[in-house]
């Protein structure tokens, strides 16, 4: 999709305004608005109420009732949002899932209200279930036990419905083996088997699962021709993940793969030669994120930046593009890549970005934020309330909690 997206309406408002800051995510956005909550509600609420992700990959929901709870917002128009559209419905629920878990109650007690009453109650219960402590919603078995005789399919199988004793769908995959206890050699002696067939093909994509969890191995490099699927028209699942962990020892080989007549093995070597690039493929690189900056083109400049990455400081015409994307781009997503990308290649003044990411809408950027915002008081507060939030993702407390433990060490040192 490109800048003049003309499908989009409204249309993202300007990269540097707040509303338009908030609409993409970005940290700046969320640090303007504590400056100024009135000024910033009507566009948090419209947040909620229209999606303006770029697409499925970006994170909206925790900002967002990061920002109803940190600007004291009101959740009921929210809950009000529930009885909304398909997509509505759902964004308010998410939104309303985090901020129960920060402690609202009004949150909390809008979606038990919606298990009674809602049209799409099954799902709500569903994700409720996993993510709330079973106090919470363990009361709702009556309610589900009486209403679930009104949906015309049974729910998919979830420990919920076992536990209030409600016949669920059988899942259509049954369980299969784990391969994680058999020797390496054992693993890459099941990819090397013969056989076309559907059993043979799950057996090898558990082989890879398995492998993908180890120290990638070399010895997989002259199977890769042979892990096709069945009608050799694409890899088998995990095969590409496990060729990307092997780095730049599967350049040889991928230069062969290349000029294989089958399209997917192809693809494969040339994306490979592609993402270990040599000194003479750096204009070509420069030019196509400058073409995809005038272009409008979000989706896609990650991964050229990532490859320009590569080049360190030679790259360093393409830092000011870089920028531009990290300052304008709404497919939140992709930040994480260009910031990732000019640490390397221009560090130079990120202390303020890196900083900005603690507040950033994506857990990737927060990531890098708290690996690498500078240490002062202000950021080390910042990061204290990550790892003490209890809507935070697990690994952006973990990441918090070591960040601040190595500078307490550091100062008491």
């Amino acid at each position: 999709m490109s800048r003049d997206d003309e499908t989009r309406t409204p249309p993202h408002a300007a990269p540097d305004c707040l509303e338009g800051l908030l609409q993409r995510g970005r940290g700046l956005g969320a640090v303007r608005a504590a400056q100024n909550p009135a000024a910033a509600a009507p566009f948090v609420y419209d947040g909620i109420r229209r999606d303006w992700k770029w697409d499925q990959s970006d994170s909206r929901a925790l900002y967002l009732a990061r920002l109803l709870r940190d600007l004291d917002l009101s959740p009921t128009p929210v809950v009000d949002q529930l009885a909304g559209n398909e997509e509505e419905w759902s964004r308010a629920s998410s939104v309303l899932e985090l901020l129960a878990l920060a402690g609202s109650e009004e949150a909390r007690e809008g979606l038990r209200a919606y298990v009674r009453e809602g049209e799409h109650w099954v799902r709500v219960l569903e994700s409720v279930s996993t993510e709330w402590p079973a106090e919470w919603w363990d009361d709702l078995g009556d309610v589900a036990r009486g209403r679930i005789g009104g949906e015309g399919d049974l729910p998919s199988a979830s420990e919920v419905w076992t536990r209030f004793g409600i016949e669920a769908r059988d899942s259509p995959f049954a369980p299969r083996p784990s391969l994680e206890a058999l020797r390496e050699e054992e693993l890459l002696a099941l990819l090397a088997a013969d056989g076309t067939d559907d059993t043979d093909g799950y057996t090898k994509i558990d082989a890879l699962r398995a492998l993908n969890v180890r120290e990638p191995t070399e010895a997989l490099i002259p199977l890769v021709p042979s892990l096709g699927t069945a009608d050799g028209r694409r890899p088998l699942p995990r095969l590409r993940r496990a060729v990307n962990r092997l780095g730049p020892r599967a350049v040889p080989a991928a230069r062969e793969w290349a000029s294989d007549g089958r399209e997917w093995l192809s693809r494969m070597g040339k994306d490979v030669l592609a993402d270990h690039p040599g000194p003479e493929a750096l204009p070509g690189l420069l030019a196509e994120l400058s073409e995809q900056w005038r272009n409008g083109d979000w989706c896609g400049p990650d991964v050229t930046a990532n490859r320009l990455a590569l080049f360190g400081a030679a790259a360093a015409e393409a830092a000011p593009v870089l920028r531009r994307l990290w300052l304008h781009t709404p497919h939140s997503y992709e930040r994480a890549d260009y910031l990732r990308a000019l640490a390397v290649i221009d560090p130079c003044d990120l202390d303020t970005t890196h900083t900005e990411s603690l507040w950033d809408c994506e857990e990737r950027t927060r990531l890098l934020g708290i690996a690498h915002a500078p240490d002062r008081p202000e950021t080390r507060e910042r990061i204290a309330t990550l790892r003490d939030d209890p809507m935070e993702t697990t690994e952006v407390r973990a990441a918090a909690r070591t960040r601040l433990a190595i500078a307490t060490t550091s100062r008491s040192a």
